[in-house]
């Protein structure tokens, strides 16, 4: 499985077959350009214009929205509901935690959580592989939350989301607030990180993606 990262919360996955998943495309209104790319599924965590902008993409894409496990083009999807905030969702509404398994590797989608994980989450999100986890704060769950939800979940490999770059989230906390004091950090120049199950890393990487958008 291949995996970039557009901006925000918005990558594209692709698997070995050639399947395209999209999850929660921006509108490029946020910031980042436009994301024009062909797309078989999309996954969108909660109806935000920066996670729900699927006007821009290319195809005639299956559109996964809401608590539940749904199959599609051959790959089980579940959505987990949580919330976007510590109110149950009265200040910013709901958000949906995607989880689904690509070449073997199962793929943990947190949308804009912004509450700690309980237990009944914990369980029902599973084993994770690659966890794509939000860490911006002030919409979201902050870098320390961030950090404990990964703790919890102990994935293999942690891509972080959903922080400020030079095109977007001004008003969130860099990507360095995440990365302080950890190890075992990549960070990629070229836009595409492949993942294969039988090379995983036996302990938790975190990887840092430049955004393409």
């Amino acid at each position: 499985m291949k995996v970039q990262w557009f901006g925000q919360s918005a990558f594209l996955l692709i698997s070995d077959s050639g399947l395209r998943v999209i999850t929660d495309p921006f509108d490029p209104v946020i910031g980042y350009g436009e994301i024009n790319e062909e797309a078989d599924v999309v996954t969108m965590s909660h109806e935000h214009r920066d996670h729900n902008y699927i006007q821009g993409l290319k195809g005639n894409p299956v559109v996964l929205k809401g608590a539940g496990t749904r199959e599609t083009n051959g790959v089980e999807f579940r959505g987990i509901a949580t919330s976007h905030d510590k109110s149950q969702g009265k200040e910013r509404g709901n958000n949906t935690v995607f989880c689904f398994v690509i070449d073997g590797v199962r793929v943990c989608h947190l949308g804009d959580i912004g509450h700690a994980l309980a237990k009944p989450e914990i369980e029902a999100i599973g084993w994770v592989d690659l966890l794509l986890v939000p860490m911006g704060g002030f919409y979201t769950i902050d870098d320390s939350e961030a950090t404990e939800i990964a703790a919890a979940l102990n994935p293999r490999i942690t891509i972080p989301m959903h922080y400020k770059t030079e095109k977007g989230g001004q008003v969130l906390a860099p990507v360095d607030k995440f990365l302080a004091g950890k190890k075992d950090i990549i960070r990629l120049r070229e836009p595409w990180f492949e993942i294969k199950p039988n090379v995983l890393p036996q302990i938790g990487q975190i990887v840092v993606l430049p955004h393409t958008r």
